[in-house]
């Protein structure tokens, strides 16, 4: 080994990838564990798991994914930058070793969590993400465990533990070490179906805090949102709240939908239930269900039509308008859109009356129909 890269900073490195908190080695692995712990008492004691609804495949791909993803997945990618790193940038090593405590925390924090809200975004933007990610949102109901509910493929390729790799290397393990603890607590209490903000929202006096708490943190009533089935509901937004510790990302970027209230509905639309190894093995495994999205050689197709559909529209009903152009039961939204940067269109009927809806989706005025399909077709004329 050259006299630039000394033994001496590898193992320091690996040193710092213990976690020696409060000089107690290992130390983040227990406080994730204990937090762990905490709400499955949390959850127990509240009777969630005896009114659970989820089947065998659920519990299996959840708590496998968890051991995966603590036990190979995150330890191996530490392990290959460390690897990589001591070969291509010795000088990096341990560079960041000096920097005060809290400096490094935020800025593991800050980046880790921006890199995270870009990659979730994402999943629900392209396609081949999505069905990475789905498996997340078909969990029907809340719980801690459902934190962990992805592909295998999809933590491999998550950017922010990678950078939680690049963080140890640095030489500011023990602020990485503190900052995975306190983003489990955010992230777990977060899916939990214990939601702690519901006593803030009740309680008059309360409720300043929690205003303020959900501007900076991810709460259960944010991320609840998201993994409501359908935004008809007018509480749910699957396509927004993307954040994962921090809410000022979704504020800063356009994406976030505060409610003070939950979903009635959990899951998603037209869910083919595939067997939970398809899900966490995807694409290494694929199902032979044609309507599944995770099934060899599936396409979604365009289902536009050049006229418009007549609506019934009751007052005070709330509608989802398609507008991907992918629903199969147009003009209406079934969520095909899913995977793809669009969002249907949310809207209230203020009287009981008729009314042309778009299915075209060239509309200015949607839902209703602008005649714009006419224009289009003599255009192609």
């Amino acid at each position: 080994m050259s006299a630039e890269s000394p033994e001496l900073p590898k193992i320091y490195i690996l040193d710092r990838m213990n976690g020696d908190l409060f000089g107690v080695p290992n130390s983040d692995v227990y406080l994730v564990i204990s937090i762990l712990l905490f709400f499955i008492v949390l959850e127990l004691g509240a009777g969630y798991w005896n009114r659970s609804r989820r089947s065998s495949g659920d519990w299996i791909q959840e708590v496998l994914s968890y051991f995966a993803l603590a036990l190979i997945i995150k330890p191996l990618i530490v392990l290959v930058t460390l690897a990589i790193g001591s070969v291509i940038l010795p000088s990096f090593a341990s560079s960041l070793a000096s920097w005060p405590f809290f400096i490094a925390l935020l800025f593991y924090l800050l980046i880790d969590d921006v890199l995270q809200y870009w990659y979730h975004r994402s999943a629900h933007e392209y396609p081949f993400l999505w069905k990475l990610h789905r498996s997340h949102h078909q969990a029907e109901e809340m719980g801690f465990f459902v934190s962990y509910r992805n592909a295998a493929l999809y933590y491999i390729l998550m950017p922010n533990i990678w950078w939680l790799a690049v963080c140890t290397f640095s030489g500011i393990g023990t602020a990485v070490a503190l900052g995975i603890v306190l983003k489990q607590l955010i992230i777990i209490s977060s899916h939990s179906a214990v939601a702690y903000d519901k006593w803030f929202y009740k309680t008059k006096w309360a409720q300043p805090f929690i205003r303020v708490w959900e501007r900076i943190f991810i709460t259960p009533a944010f991320h609840h949102a998201h993994h409501g089935k359908s935004k008809i509901d007018g509480i749910s937004d699957p396509n927004s709240n993307f954040g994962n510790m921090f809410s000022i990302w979704d504020q800063l970027f356009g994406t976030a939908s505060f409610t003070t209230e939950f979903p009635l509905e959990y899951g998603l639309e037209n869910d083919p239930k595939e067997n939970w190894s398809v899900n966490y093995l995807y694409p290494l495994l694929k199902t032979d269900d044609p309507k599944s999205e995770l099934s060899k050689g599936f396409q979604k197709t365009s289902t536009i039509k050049m006229e418009a559909t007549v609506v019934e529209l009751e007052k005070g009903k709330n509608y989802l308008w398609c507008t991907c152009g992918l629903s199969k039961n147009q003009p209406f939204c079934d969520s095909s859109h899913h995977g793809t940067k669009y969002k249907p269109q949310l809207f209230t009927a203020t009287k009981t009356s008729k009314a042309k809806w778009c299915n075209c989706k060239l509309t200015k005025k949607g839902p209703f129909c602008d005649n714009s399909h006419f224009e289009f077709v003599d255009n192609k004329k």
